[in-house]
């Protein structure tokens, strides 16, 4: 019997736990690796739920940097919710902006995401500057300053 996506994607979280306090580095795509956040409206409306207080509740948005195709997140996640429940939360909230602004009712991500929770020894300040730099790695900008859809807690 063939393993269908979402199958194959609940297999995998099986097991995994959410450790309150941990730091985690998200990495989620958008559905076909469509390039959504080129328009610049609805990158706005994505980066906008990515450090809003009543979507991230106890959790810690340390850094983020939102790419055409994909986002990546440094959170630090509370006591409150499980890391899945926030990282839906926030894809379904930035979906949902970004869909009004391209004009499609269709989710903007796709099912899954990925994680890692970071051990004690490494650098946070370090995964946050990797972050940041992929627009620069990507070849978008010549600064970081240049590029309007990233952030990080220790500017």
């Amino acid at each position: 019997m063939p393993i269908l996506p979402n199958q194959g994607y609940r297999a995998l979280r099986r097991g995994r736990a959410s450790c309150p306090g941990t730091a985690y580095l998200i990495t989620t795509i958008t559905r076909g690796r469509q390039p959504v956040f080129s328009h610049f409206a609805a990158g706005c409306a994505a980066a906008r739920c990515f450090e809003t207080p009543t979507l991230l509740r106890d959790s810690h948005m340390l850094a983020w940097v939102l790419m055409p195709d994909h986002a990546h997140w440094l959170i630090q996640l509370g006591e409150v919710d499980s890391l899945a429940a926030l990282v839906n939360r926030l894809k379904s909230s930035s979906s949902r902006l970004t869909g009004k602004c391209v004009g499609s009712e269709r989710g903007v991500w796709v099912t899954g995401f990925h994680d890692h929770g970071l051990r004690g020894e490494e650098d946070l300040q370090g995964v946050a500057r990797y972050i940041v730099a992929n627009p620069l790695r990507a070849g978008l900008v010549r600064r970081i300053g240049d590029y309007p859809f990233w952030n990080a807690v220790w500017l």
